[in-house]
């Protein structure tokens, strides 16, 4: 019976409480070159280290993977970025009076997030879970061909507006230029909202601007500021379901999915929104369009032509 008595109440103090998790919750905030380091990237090994550096105990490989687990820490792919060169207060200011603008989006003068996206048919390469001695094996195309998104995401309704080109040129966003002002009829002005994209401020942009009498703004966010503009989250969503590791032979066959999912991702829990494609070829030659009500059905979303046969179905997200 002795055998089987637990000892471990005089192990003595546990090395891992909460001013240990605390530490290192700290710790992780920051990379180890900023704290002496020769090394960019944290390891289990360098964490128990630095935390035996600052006077806790020092803990086994083991241990600090378990406490890094209570954290919920994980490791994850480093995200590169641009600084935008502005002076941190106009780039604040600016943000804010682009956020007070959408706050005050009516009707009448709707706001849209605007935004183009690349379509490689060679696949974006990601992470998928795999058995132990297993690896996702992805087939590249000898040669890689790229097709062309320009988006508008209405800041109120979560409406989608897009089209496709071959090249993202001035034309594709003049392309969407044209079909949002079509869509808001009734609205004297429309402001978008996008990056400092040279299509975006070209000549033949500022004619087309022109052409519509002024009834489009446009507001520009800061250099080099992605995360602040919402349709982005739109693409990133698009690219982890539909492209990456994508296994798609032919462009017309990813596009084809391309279009299935943005039309089934903006469906909304209730309502019904009105989604409307358009598919461009360069020079602004609209070779295809197609307008779908979105439903949420029971056996899941359907797009409903506006003749209101049900084109297609499929599950949730």
């Amino acid at each position: 019976m002795a055998q089987l008595l637990d000892r471990r109440a005089a192990n003595g103090e546990a090395k891992v409480d909460e001013r240990f998790l605390a530490i290192l919750s700290h710790v992780l905030a920051g990379t180890p070159d900023e704290v002496g380091w020769c090394r960019p990237t944290w390891t289990r090994e360098l964490l128990a280290l630095e935390m035996e550096r600052r006077g806790l105990a020092r803990v086994s490989v083991a241990t600090m993977g378990r406490a890094l687990a209570t954290l919920a820490a994980s490791l994850k792919a480093a995200k590169p970025v641009v600084g935008c060169p502005w002076p941190g207060w106009k780039r604040r200011r600016r943000l804010f009076e682009l956020r007070c603008l959408e706050a005050c989006a009516r009707s009448d003068e709707p706001v849209l997030y605007v935004d183009e996206v690349d379509i490689h048919l060679n696949p974006k390469v990601g992470r998928d879970w795999c058995l132990p001695g297993q690896r996702r094996v992805v087939l590249t195309p000898g040669n890689n061909t790229k097709r062309y998104l320009a988006g508008a995401l209405d800041s109120k309704t979560g409406r989608l507006t897009w089209v496709e080109g071959k090249s993202k040129a001035s034309s594709l966003f003049i392309q969407l230029l044209w079909r949002t002002a079509g869509e808001y009829p009734g609205a004297p002005r429309i402001h978008l909202i996008l990056d400092n994209a040279s299509i975006h401020s070209s000549q033949k942009t500022r004619k087309a601007l022109e052409q519509l009498g002024g009834r489009i703004v446009l507001h520009f966010l800061p250099p080099y500021c992605p995360d602040a503009n919402r349709i982005e989250r739109v693409w990133l969503d698009l690219h982890a379901n539909v492209t990456r590791n994508h296994r798609c032979r032919t462009l017309q066959k990813l596009m084809r999915r391309v279009h299935a999912y943005l039309l089934l991702a903006v469906i909304k829990e209730r309502g019904i929104l009105v989604i409307d494609a358009v598919i461009a070829e360069r020079g602004n030659r609209v070779i295809g369009e197609r307008r779908y009500r979105v439903e949420a059905t029971q056996d899941g979303p359907a797009l409903r032509s506006d003749c209101g046969a049900q084109s297609e179905a499929g599950g949730h997200r």
